[in-house]
Order: structure tokens, then sequence, then C-alpha cells
């Protein structure tokens, strides 16, 4: 699914067809397997390829993840949706104590939010290279 061109607070969203640099030095490793042979049967060869930050590209996909939501995060908004349509018919006590439950979970809540959406990216490195699944945290405009 396409990233919009809203922005979440602090970080960069990247869009298809934007250049980018890497943002650090990478090494990619893990084994390698000839061309030839089957991809069931495993090579006993191992690889590394390091790329240096700086290195550009070109943004060919982007891609949102959502993350799991925890048990602290559904019952936050269980709760909250509860004291919202129902709050005002309680008795005081029951409301107060439904708020207070509501307040203890809402650390979760926020911090559920700031990470709530994972976005991964591939780029196409103008050596040749794609980097497919990347973070998007990787990249900095170029």
């Amino acid at each position: 699914m396409p990233v919009t061109d809203e922005e979440d607070e602090g970080s960069m969203t990247l869009k298809v067809g934007q250049r980018v640099r890497l943002a650090a030095d990478l090494r990619l490793a893990g084994s390698v397997t000839p061309a030839e042979e089957p991809p069931e049967q495993t090579g006993a060869f191992a690889a590394s390829v390091a790329l240096a930050a700086g290195i550009e590209g070109t943004v060919e996909r982007v891609d949102e993840h959502h993350r799991q939501q925890s048990h602290e995060v559904r019952e936050y908004l269980r709760l909250k949706s509860l004291l919202d349509d129902f709050g005002h018919q309680m008795p005081p006590e029951s409301r107060k104590q439904l708020e207070e439950q509501v307040g203890a979970l809402a650390e979760q809540w926020a911090a559920f939010q700031r990470r709530m959406l994972r976005v991964t990216v591939r780029v196409r490195l103008d050596n040749g290279f794609v980097l497919d699944e990347a973070p998007e945290e990787a990249f900095v405009s170029a």
C-alpha cells in the first residue's frame, strides 16, 4: 500500500521516484547459491557485500506495515470507547474508575501510535544493487 503525502511527526516519508542517499554504511552478509543450482539447495558459499553511506538511488516502491496491537493497546481502545460512549450515563465512582484505567493505559497507547507504522522501501541504487524491504530510516533525501 503506497504512502500518502502526509508525514508523521519527525519522520520522513519517501515517495516512489524520489532520489535518496544511503544514510549509513551497510554490510550485507549471508549464504550464496550459484544461479545454476535449484533454490532449495543451499550452497556452501558465504558472501559479504559492503555498501558505503552516500550511495544514491531511486525509490521504486514504498510499503507500509502496521504493527501488531498489544493486549494493553486493545484494552485501552476498548475502555476508551466504553468511556466515550457510556461514560456520561455511569455513576460518578464507576466513571472515575474507568477514567483511571484509561489513564493508566494512555502511555502504552501513545507509544503504539508513535511506532504504529513501519515503512519499508525498495531502492535501486545507482551502482545496480537493489535493496528491497529496507527500512526507510536507512535513507535520506539526495
